[in-house]
């Protein structure tokens, strides 16, 4: 099978010269000076059927040090007992000497606000995005007394809290600048409920947790890395190759009607094949991985031309706010690109060759848009992507002033659900004074629901029990006129079968038992309806009356 995968021609895209080494395409017409965001520039000629674009000539980018090869687990993690090379620990990063090619960067405060504060005091640094084309800042992260947190240490429900938290601060960050954070429309494409293709990360990876619970990146994706990294790490234009366009259409559809029941056969499949179907499983998703419609407000903070410093930090606002699904499957896609990187002197595929063949795939709208705004799009997203793929190594942790609002709201959470049965009561007993001190109290008492269904009787009824007598209970309907001596005589009537019973009604009082009060024993002439609104809980009893 492998025999298959070397016998065909390696096509690459684009012309002649390109398949010999990579070029620029140098800009032309009536394109303003400063709207273009680096030195490059993309024509329809130079993209190909599956959304690729012409990648800048490899010796235009300073070559980043090498990124160790690590292997990786089926869920995007590094394989349990192997020596994590890339997966570097906090003191890797973490230092306390800056060195001075390196600069700062602090999790402990609001990225909005420390922008704020460098915007007014016009201590913003700028820079020219052309020169950050040839290197970018190394980032030496404050060590903190807590460490760092990844997004994946934490449970379901702070993420979440995370997302809309993430979402607000970068509302704010642009907000600082001017700039409108508003999420244009995007066309809306309903998914597939089956199949590989066109299927959403979310069906996806319920359909792949009932074989493996765990599972966080789709499983057919796992394979698509796996396959790439069997032989095609050294292969010279790896994620540029066109492959077999009949092979290519026929794993498709295999893979449609036979991965989920595991009948497919990897064997044949050889690494072009897998290179350009995960292109296409990313570009025919519902919507794109990252959110296409932020792309307006990057391009609008790029062209002020701020330090890549403030680039980062919009980025990483934006990685936090995506869904976990979303979020998951960057990280396993970025650690797997980086492997690809580290064999750059052989594949010829560098961090920016990387980020300008896949931001099409990653970063893509359905919306009609003109030539000069599609060429904005596609540069700004490549620039997002080698962002990503420099700062992986801290991109995923969670900043420290976000988990910071989450613990505080955890624990007004906690702190409410202590104090909520005593404002409870306070504020019942607040409304029955209230309502007692009110000269247009309505004859019928409105009981709090809370008090309805602890009783289980209706407003404005009691009941009263006479243990001593042989009618031992009874509910009755209180009015203004009801006085206690009235509901005496309800219980002489009913138990009226003999002048001793009668004599026992008359020895006995009626009782208010419960609340502050105790027992206390009410006058006949006592308006019961008074009496049960300051304490509609209270129980009723009819008992002897202590004698003096």
């Amino acid at each position: 099978p492998r025999d298959t995968c070397d016998n065909h021609t390696n096509q690459l895209d684009g012309t002649k010269e390109e398949r010999e080494l990579p070029r620029v395409i140098k800009a032309s017409g009536s394109m303003p000076d400063d709207a273009s965001l680096n030195s490059t520039t993309l024509s329809d000629a130079s993209q190909d059927k599956e959304g690729s674009f012409a990648v800048p000539r490899s010796d235009s980018v300073a070559i980043l040090e090498t990124i160790p090869d690590l292997p990786v687990h089926s869920n995007g993690s590094p394989e349990p007992g192997q020596p994590v090379q890339n997966a570097v620990s906090d003191d890797d990063y973490l230092e306390k000497n800056i060195p001075p090619e390196a600069e700062e960067l602090s999790f402990e405060v609001s990225y909005s606000e420390m922008v704020t504060e460098a915007l007014k005091r016009k201590k913003l640094k700028k820079s020219d995005i052309k020169k950050e084309d040839h290197v970018l800042t190394k980032f030496i992260v404050q060590k903190t007394r807590f460490g760092l947190t990844e997004a994946g240490d934490l449970s379901a429900e702070d993420m979440k809290k995370i997302r809309h938290l993430s979402l607000i601060e970068l509302t704010a960050f642009f907000d600082a600048f001017g700039i409108q954070l508003k999420r244009n429309k995007t066309e809306k494409v309903k998914g597939r409920d089956n199949g590989i293709f066109g299927v959403p990360l979310t069906v996806l990876l319920d359909s792949d947790r009932k074989k493996d619970p765990g599972v966080k990146v789709p499983l057919v994706l796992q394979k698509f890395f796996e396959k790439v990294e069997e032989s095609g790490l050294e292969s010279e234009g790896i994620f540029r190759l066109s492959g077999c366009t009949a092979k290519v259409k026929q794993y498709r559809e295999e893979l449609d009607a036979k991965f989920n029941a595991d009948k497919f056969k990897w064997d044949k499949m050889c690494h072009r094949e897998a290179a350009v179907m995960l292109k296409a499983f990313f570009r025919e998703l519902p919507t794109s991985l990252f959110p296409v419609e932020y792309i307006p407000a990057f391009i609008s903070l790029m062209e002020r031309g701020p330090h890549v410093k403030v680039q980062f930090q919009a980025l990483h606002l934006m990685v936090m706010a995506l869904p976990d699904a979303n979020r998951d499957t960057a990280e396993a896609l970025m650690t797997f690109f980086s492997k690809v990187i580290a064999n750059e002197s052989k594949n010829r595929m560098s961090l920016w060759n990387i980020s300008t063949v896949m931001a099409p795939n990653l970063f893509f709208s359905r919306s009609k848009h003109s030539d000069y705004e599609e060429l904005l799009l596609a540069n700004t997203a490549a620039h997002i992507i080698r962002l990503m793929l420099k700062y992986q190594k801290i991109l995923w942790k969670v900043p420290s002033f976000l988990i910071t609002q989450v613990r505080r709201m955890n624990e007004a959470t906690m702190l409410l659900k202590k104090q909520l049965p005593s404002v409870r009561k306070l504020l019942r007993r607040r409304t029955l004074e209230r309502e007692t001190a009110s000269p247009k109290t309505s004859k019928v008492l409105q009981k709090s629901p809370s008090a309805r269904r602890m009783s289980d009787v209706p407003e404005g009824v009691i009941r009263v029990h006479a243990p001593l007598l042989s009618k031992v209970s009874m509910a009755i309907q209180l009015n203004s006129q009801t006085k206690a001596k009235d509901i005496l005589a309800k219980f002489q009537y009913e138990n009226s079968h003999g002048s001793s019973e009668c004599i026992k009604i008359q020895n006995q009082r009626l009782y208010e038992i419960g609340g502050n009060i105790g027992e206390h024993c009410l006058d006949p002439d006592a308006y019961i309806l008074d009496v049960y609104r300051i304490n509609p809980q209270a129980e009723w009893v009819i008992k002897p009356q202590p004698s003096s």
